[in-house]
């Protein structure tokens, strides 16, 4: 009986401990988890965002939700909306986290991090890999936590041998 009590109590101290090494891997971006709002701009023009980050499939992924809203405009006559899923990732081989997004478009981009800065406040994510798109480019996802309540994404894109130049920035607020 004892054993059994032992064993039930040493399960659930394990159990514990591999939630809380899980919940610490996620600590430089868990303040991005909630719903967001805001307004920005660039090539598509200037418009409305909602974006949303959740724990998945118990809390072993973030999923992005992001829907961008750009209304007509005389170099868009018919306005866009953009939209796409996104799910970052810990790979514990590389020990790094990953962002894999799929795009309305049909583009799929496959991210890795290249850098948190020292307060843990900017991520810093650049394409593996770019799906649908011809060979050589390649993305950055810059995310920047300015408070509790308001992050920032910048966007930026490489043609093939070519430096990286800003296609979309954007300032969300915590809903």
């Amino acid at each position: 009986m004892k054993a059994i009590l032992v064993l039930i109590l040493l399960s659930s101290t394990l159990a514990l401990a591999q939630t809380a090494k899980r919940d610490s891997i996620w600590a430089p971006i868990k303040n991005f988890i909630g719903n967001w709002k805001g307004e920005g701009g660039g090539e598509p023009g200037i418009g409305k965002y909602e974006r949303s980050y959740q724990f998945i499939l118990n809390n072993n992924f973030i999923e992005i939700r992001n829907k961008s809203t750009y209304p007509p405009t005389d170099k868009n006559p018919k306005g866009e909306v953009h939209e796409d899923i996104g799910y970052i990732i810990y790979d514990k081989g590389r020990k790094t986290f990953l962002l894999r997004q799929l795009h309305v478009e049909g583009f799929a981009n496959d991210y890795a991090l290249e850098s948190i800065s020292a307060d843990k406040k900017t991520l810093v994510f650049v394409t593996d890999a770019i799906v649908n798109i011809p060979k050589g480019w390649k993305g950055r996802e810059t995310y920047r936590l300015l408070s509790a309540t308001e992050i920032e994404e910048t966007f930026e894109l490489a043609p093939p041998d070519k430096e990286f130049s800003v296609y979309s920035k954007v300032k969300l607020v915590k809903q």
